[in-house]
């Protein structure tokens, strides 16, 4: 019952994602909603935005949609049976009403931000402040936090925040090139959902399955060559529930016998995204640049300039994210050695990284 759930899930964040994007593509351009050709893009000619537009609405449709299905369907008895045979308590997922709820409007401010940014040219530090703002809303009131080793709450809401801040910009950064941002996503989320899966997270499994949908549904005229771009108001939703994921997914349980290595799990899972926002920062404060101006110094500007095409610099960045990611996978099964292997395969595969890029350099454009 529950691989038809989310298998139908799936679907209908796909298709929703899909045909909203194709409708974003035709009527964006009508409201000059469109990225036109910059010194810090690749793009050579004007490309509709307003793929945010498409994966806010289906997420915000379907976080909606479930929530009311819960509470007025299932909750009242009339669907009773069906949380029965899938196997979950819809108390439970009452009790989450709230926190659903804080998800809704955090990633509605973050949308509304990129959409303004995408029209009017935010600076970065408006940008920013507004980050953290919703990364504090969302620690606060919809405990959205890093909870194991640590007992104080705000110790642990100040680190998260610090964290869905830093995972947010990292797929801000990542969304340079045809594919890039919502690619690396979309597989990043099937690591951490099948974390999820593993201890038993209808919930958290539920969100990663329609956010996972809604990425590939996009990514149907966003892969190489790109009819659309996700802009602002895409990336910054799109990193966010990335963050939200590696926080609401329980990697290890304290009061079990279980090994801690998982808790490495969304580090490794996350090792290209970070890689590219840790580089391309580091380059350009040493070029005594701001971290948050744009140029093409990027992992995949960098790769690209050594002759890859779009698409070959794109299925370069899903293997990167695939290698490092299914090592994460195995954290559950592996003792102490293990893990360490985990962790220095994940690091060799960042260093092969780090060498082609920078090998056989050519002239910046």
């Amino acid at each position: 019952m529950l691989v038809s759930l989310a298998l139908a899930l799936f679907v209908g964040s796909f298709a929703s994602a899909a045909v909203l994007t194709a409708l974003a593509r035709r009527v964006a351009p009508r409201f000059e909603l469109v990225a036109r050709p910059k010194a810090d893009r690749y793009h050579r000619s004007i490309i509709p935005l307003g793929g945010g537009i498409a994966i806010f609405g289906t997420l915000a449709l379907l976080l909606i949609g479930g929530a009311a299905v819960m509470r007025f369907l299932i909750a009242p008895g009339h669907l009773g049976w069906l949380a029965e045979r899938a196997g979950f308590n819809p108390a439970d997922f009452l009790h989450r009403s709230g926190e659903l709820l804080v998800i809704l409007l955090c990633a509605t401010i973050l949308f509304l931000v990129g959409l303004w940014d995408d029209k009017r040219a935010l600076g970065p530090f408006v940008k920013l402040v507004f980050q953290f703002a919703v990364a504090l809303l969302a620690t606060g009131f919809g405990d959205i936090r890093i909870e194991f080793f640590i007992e104080s709450r705000l110790v642990t809401s100040i680190l998260s925040a610090f964290w869905i801040v830093l995972i947010v910009n990292a797929f801000n950064f990542l969304d340079n090139m045809d594919g890039a941002s919502a690619g690396i996503a979309a597989i990043a989320s099937s690591v951490l959902l099948t974390a999820a899966v593993f201890n038993g997270q209808v919930f958290v499994s539920g969100l990663a399955i329609a956010f996972i949908g809604t990425l590939l549904g996009f990514l149907v005229f966003n892969f190489p060559p790109a009819s659309i771009f996700m802009g602002d108001a895409g990336s910054l939703v799109v990193g966010f529930f990335v963050a939200l994921l590696t926080l609401r997914t329980t990697y290890y349980h304290q009061a079990g016998s279980g090994a801690w290595y998982p808790v490495l799990l969304p580090l490794i899972a996350m090792a290209v995204p970070l890689y590219d926002f840790t580089s391309v920062t580091l380059l350009r404060v040493r070029q005594g640049k701001s971290p948050f101006v744009g140029d093409t110094q990027h992992f995949s500007h960098r790769l690209r300039r050594r002759g890859l095409t779009d698409a070959q610099t794109a299925l370069t960045l899903y293997l990167a994210t695939l290698g490092t990611g299914l090592g994460a996978t195995f954290l559950y099964q592996v003792n102490l050695t293990g893990a360490i292997l985990i962790v220095v395969q994940t690091l060799l595969i960042v260093g092969i990284i780090g060498v082609f890029e920078n090998t056989g350099k050519t002239e910046d454009r």
